[in-house]
């Protein structure tokens, strides 16, 4: 059986080759995408907060505006950059005697935790620190600010007559008895250029003693991945896929909002929760603004802009609403499996590790 990555580019020599040649043709692609927020006092000359965050700008633009307006004599550079790019700039910037960023915010929990353990993070003992839940504060260090679980998204049209799976046995139950009427029709993230899809399957594999007969099941249905959760969801709410695997589930909420044929569902066996870490670099320029960003984040009202305009989850337990992890918590209980913030993420960094697991995905995929 062969799976198909999309899009397709199997010659990896080729897609370095070409990267580098945009670079050359495209200089602006290798720079960061920075917008500039100035002071709302209108100070030219206002201290600047300087952000390093993997959240698209337009999605975080209300978080900045909700801080400057509590801090009008700052402004903010905002820098969108890939997670490994966050990483990589902050360690590279620290090692040359650099400042760096102020905070820095990136999905990507693991090089978040590897920051802090390495030193590359300063403590930042903030008012909420105490009350923050414990799985998402690390020695007040590396602190998880938003609740966001893997979730299935299904075409609702192809479901009309029949429930959705609700469970990762029902999901591969669905899948054998459909056969060739969902053959290709089915997506997930590919864990090989997908971090997020790495974490989810590292924690499916801790989770789900019988999580390699879901991705056999998946490879036999001729499943197809990709790196991003817009290709898989643009695809669910067309009709083209009937099912989307493990799928961060802000972007499956933001994305049924505004296409009605995308349901979601919470696989009621477990369903991971991931979350995006903010700190504060050591090497910061400007720490003292970082930690009054970080605190703002962390506030009911910063929390609240999160939930309500963001339409990413709060964690803060003094945020109430159907958007926050209180209320999933209330109605979900022990579903619901948080990944820590701790020094256990750095596992699946070592490359060993790493290959084993990707190696372990391809050959259940049946990949060729």
């Amino acid at each position: 059986m062969l799976v198909k990555r999309a899009p397709l580019l199997h010659d990896r020599r080729m897609r370095r080759f070409l990267i580098l040649l945009l670079l050359v043709v495209f200089p602006s692609l290798a720079r960061a995408q920075a917008t500039f927020y100035p002071a709302l006092s209108g100070d030219v000359d206002a201290r600047v907060l300087t952000v390093y965050s993997s959240l698209d700008e337009p999605l975080a633009r209300p978080m900045v505006k909700g801080f400057q307006k509590a801090n009008q004599d700052v402004a903010v550079r905002y820098e969108e950059l890939l997670t490994g790019e966050i990483y990589d700039r902050i360690v590279r910037e620290t090692d040359a005697g650099q400042k760096t960023a102020d905070f820095a915010f990136s999905s990507a929990m693991d090089l978040q935790v590897k920051l802090s353990n390495d030193g590359y993070a300063q403590r930042s003992d903030l008012s909420m620190s105490a009350r923050w839940p414990a799985w998402a504060n690390w020695r007040n260090t590396a602190y998880a600010l938003t609740f966001e679980p893997a979730v299935f998204v299904y075409h609702k049209p192809s479901f009309a007559h029949e429930k959705p799976p609700a469970s990762r046995a029902e999901f591969i139950e669905y899948l054998k008895r459909k056969g060739n009427s969902v053959f290709g029709r089915i997506g997930t993230y590919d864990i090989e250029r997908s971090g997020v899809g790495f974490l989810f399957m590292a924690r499916d594999q801790e989770q789900f003693g019988d999580i390699w007969s879901v991705i056999q099941a998946m490879g036999a249905a001729g499943v197809k991945l990709y790196s991003t959760s817009s290709a898989i969801l643009e695809r669910v709410s067309d009709g083209r896929f009937v099912l989307g695997y493990n799928i961060v589930g802000s972007y499956a909420a933001d994305w049924a909002s505004r296409h009605p044929d995308v349901g979601i569902v919470l696989p009621k066996d477990y369903t991971v929760v991931m979350s995006r870490i903010g700190l504060v670099p050591q090497a910061a320029a400007t720490p003292d603004l970082g930690r009054r960003y970080l605190e703002f984040f962390m506030s009911p009202e910063g929390q609240s802009i999160m939930a309500r305009e963001l339409h990413i989850a709060a964690v803060s337990p003094d945020v109430a609403g159907d958007n926050t992890a209180n209320t999933m918590q209330e109605m979900l209980g022990a579903q619901l499996r948080p990944v820590p913030v701790s020094p256990g993420l750095m596992v699946y960094l070592d490359q060993v590790k790493r290959a084993r697991l990707i190696a372990r995905w391809n050959e259940a995929l049946r990949l060729q």
